[in-house]
């Protein structure tokens, strides 16, 4: 078992897909991570398969288009492996070939884009489940070094100004615009990176939800290296 992982008390650690889906979030632990050292030539997929668009969503019959070398067919066997499995257990996974996400950079004091560290939020319950197979790969941040950005005083008298609206309408307008769901690192923060390979399961902000959400974000590509994702 990968101690790096295991020895922060917010991630559990499972051994199958199984486990994973069916273990419960609990106390501080809002991420669970099924550990895999996998086999496979995932750059030979990423090589082959065209970016349409900065982010492009890949299909199994995609895959199954290429002609690969061996290990490359390990690794489509596991990416499609991987899909079958969170189709069979009820979520909508989603294989992206992403060059670059959109940047929101509008305000010079919040962002609400992908790259900032941030929550995700469900009217039912739910949660996010995300592997990366190639290029670089998201940060978690532990709950307790994350500061929730509409609570930093500068920020949310500029939030108030923008808003320019009745009192009692603020918070509700902090939650249409998405402000609410984004945080900053504190001063000693450590982030978490969460590797190539691995399966994830982080938990969303839902009315059912037991445990604080998990904050994260996607990282900055690397240049002229696409990232392989699946999440749902």
């Amino acid at each position: 078992m990968n101690n790096t992982f295991s020895d922060h008390h917010q991630i559990g650690m499972v051994s199958t897909f199984s486990e994973l889906v069916n273990t419960n979030f609990q106390g501080d632990q809002n991420v669970l991570c099924w550990y895999r050292n996998l086999d496979g030539d995932f750059n030979e997929i990423v090589s082959q398969l065209q970016l349409k668009e900065n982010i492009t969503e890949v299909y199994p019959e995609d895959l199954l288009s290429l002609q690969l070398s061996e290990k490359g067919c390990i690794a489509r066997k596991i990416i499609l492996g991987d899909l079958q499995s969170l189709t069979d257990y009820g979520a909508l996974p989603s294989l992206n070939l992403i060059k670059s996400y959109d940047r929101d950079d509008e305000l010079d004091y919040i962002s609400t884009d992908v790259y900032s560290y941030h929550v995700d939020r469900s009217p039912v319950g739910t949660e996010t489940f995300l592997c990366t197979y190639y290029g670089t790969s998201s940060d978690i941040l532990p709950n307790d070094q994350a500061i929730q950005k509409i609570l930093i005083p500068g920020i949310r008298e500029k939030l108030k100004a923008l808003h320019d609206g009745p009192e009692e309408e603020f918070e509700a307008f902090l939650e249409e615009y998405y402000f609410d769901l984004h945080y900053q690192p504190t001063s000693d923060a450590q982030p978490i990176n969460l590797g190539s390979g691995h399966l994830w399961k982080l938990a969303v902000d839902h009315p059912d939800q037991q445990v604080l959400p998990c904050v994260h974000r996607a990282p900055v590509e690397n240049a002229n290296e696409y990232r392989l994702l699946l999440i749902c």
